[in-house]
């Protein structure tokens, strides 16, 4: 099949979840002997044509200049680029701004689109954003051939709302068990010392949250602080925290061997996310082995069950720095790092991406032969 994966910043990964999937995705794809296309912003660091077999297409990204509102012009500029491609499947990772350009997607492909986790919820969006979003999601389920779902959460969110049947397949994750402890001398951690958090700095991630637990601690437990602070409310952070030391702003990390080995002799790692389908960085702790305390919320409960601390304040978030501790959870951590193994790994979800286009594809050409 030629195959075309749109709605990403691009490979290798320099940014996020579907980025990290669309890297994985594409290099399996082209391994089983697919003709793959990756959409990729002009700018992208990795400036090449071929990456490990899939081709890149850079196209127009003017995100640097316009902000978001660069993103719709990046991704018309993908869609008319696909026009003359002649692919036999799109796959669309997320809606945001790319759904309204529906009416310009070629008609000979089947399009697929990870519907992502509902996007107007976010708190860091306007109401009238808030509102667009709702349209572009029901644009996206619409106008779709195929849905995916990456949490039974949002397949039943998508039954519910826009009758649509979507096919669930989860995100995954490597299973890590070879860490590397002279790393942590990079950071200035010690084995079991120091806790950590890692999420995009928006509000409905509850960095605010856990912060404000670890300032009410009366333990200075370094908390390295990972991802881009470069922003309105990661400025606003790390005003508010200044004055604890022990918290420390680190950036964004995008070295997998280092977060791994991080995350593995961290004592807790708080995820702290509320909207969305499964969390990439979230199945990327399980795997790492790390003691996970989680937002409470259904998303998250959905992956954790029983198997990581909750937290829906920062009195939460206090008591579990003066009582959890690493050693004596290891079941919890056991159980987290078999569900990877036998649930989210990565070679288990391309397989099913895999299928399921085969099952599309062949019931496309039965279509146009009938």
């Amino acid at each position: 099949m030629k195959i075309a994966i749109i709605g990403t910043r691009g490979v290798p990964n320099y940014y996020g979840g579907f980025e990290q999937f669309a890297e994985f995705f594409s290099v399996y794809l082209a391994e089983k002997g697919h003709e793959v296309y990756c959409y990729n912003s002009h700018n992208h660091p990795y400036q090449e044509k071929m990456f490990h077999g899939v081709h890149i297409i850079h196209q127009h990204d003017p995100e640097y200049k316009y902000g978001t509102f660069g993103q719709f012009i990046y991704d018309y500029n993908c869609i008319m680029d696909s026009r003359k491609r002649n692919f036999d499947i799109i796959l669309q990772l997320g809606y945001t701004s790319n759904s309204i350009w529906f009416f310009l997607l070629p008609k000979k492909p089947i399009i697929i689109t990870n519907m992502d986790g509902l996007e107007w919820k976010r708190s860091k969006y306007s109401w009238p954003v808030q509102q667009f979003l709702k349209v572009a999601e029901w644009l996206a389920a619409v106008s779709s051939d195929y849905l995916v779902a990456d949490s039974l959460g949002i397949q039943s969110f998508l039954k519910k709302t826009y009758k649509k049947e979507s096919t669930y397949i989860a995100y995954g994750a490597y299973p890590f068990n070879s860490p590397d402890e002279s790393i942590l001398q990079e950071y200035k951690v010690e084995k079991g010392g120091y806790n950590m958090i890692m999420a995009r700095f928006e509000p409905e991630n509850n960095l605010d949250m856990v912060l404000e637990g670890v300032s009410l601690c009366e333990k200075k437990t370094p908390v390295l602080v990972v991802g881009k602070h470069e922003t309105k409310y990661g400025e606003y952070l790390k005003n508010k925290f200044r004055y604890f030391p022990h918290i420390r702003f680190m950036g964004g990390i995008y070295n997998l061997e280092h977060l791994n080995s991080l995350r593995y002799y961290s004592n807790i790692y708080f995820h702290g996310h509320s909207v969305g389908g499964t969390n990439p960085s979230l199945l990327e702790a399980m795997a790492s082995q790390a003691l996970i305390a989680a937002h409470h919320n259904d998303f998250n409960k959905g992956v954790l069950k029983d198997n990581a601390f909750y937290f829906s304040s920062p009195n939460d978030v206090k008591e579990l720095l003066h009582t959890a501790v690493k050693s004596d959870n290891l079941q919890k951590i056991k159980n987290n790092y078999e569900a990877i193994e036998k649930d989210f790994n990565w070679e288990k979800i391309n397989g099913d991406y895999l299928q399921l286009f085969e099952e599309c594809y062949a019931r496309h050409l039965a279509g146009n032969q009938g």
